[in-house]
């Protein structure tokens, strides 16, 4: 079974985000093992300068680096990504299945979103849209996305 893995900046605080993101993650069991790994948030002050975000966003670069499993392909969600539609998104799937990769892992950021460094190092940088999202709820949609892929590839009517 492939492994997925979902790491996020940020801890889930809505009750709304999590009981959606739970039933994407339910409804993902017979399909992946999946693992979803909240790295904190580094604390910022109101009115941060460019140099305390970017120091913050190396603090949790290092903290999701870490998280990275061996054998990965990588995808994070960044805004200069590039979009994907749902058969795309399905396709990268059984390229993990079939290639030396054990694991698929997508990283989504916080607010100021992700170090240049992740993002470099990522095999895809994925948009989910031009438009801007709170990055809790770009978790669900990434997790509805992740299902609608396996229901593509298994040939299932959900995706219509």
């Amino acid at each position: 079974m492939l492994s997925v893995y979902l790491i996020c900046v940020g801890k889930l605080k809505e009750k709304f985000y999590k009981d959606a993101c739970a039933e994407y993650v339910k409804r993902l069991s017979p399909y992946c093992k999946l693992t979803v790994i909240e790295i904190p948030e580094v604390k910022l002050s109101k009115d941060p300068t460019l140099g305390e975000i970017t120091n913050a966003l190396a603090r949790e670069g290092e903290a999701i680096r870490g998280k990275i499993p061996p054998s990965s392909r990588m995808a994070a969600l960044c805004v200069e990504g590039r979009m994907r539609s749902s058969e795309e998104m399905a396709q990268m799937f059984p390229m993990v299945g079939s290639s030396p990769d054990k694991h698929m892992v997508f990283v989504i950021g916080g607010s100021y979103g992700l170090h240049p460094s992740i993002k470099a190092e990522a095999n895809i940088q994925l948009s989910m849209s031009p438009m801007t999202f709170p990055h809790h709820l770009a978790r669900v949609m990434l997790l509805e996305q992740i299902y609608r892929a396996f229901k593509i590839n298994e040939g299932s009517s959900y995706h219509k």
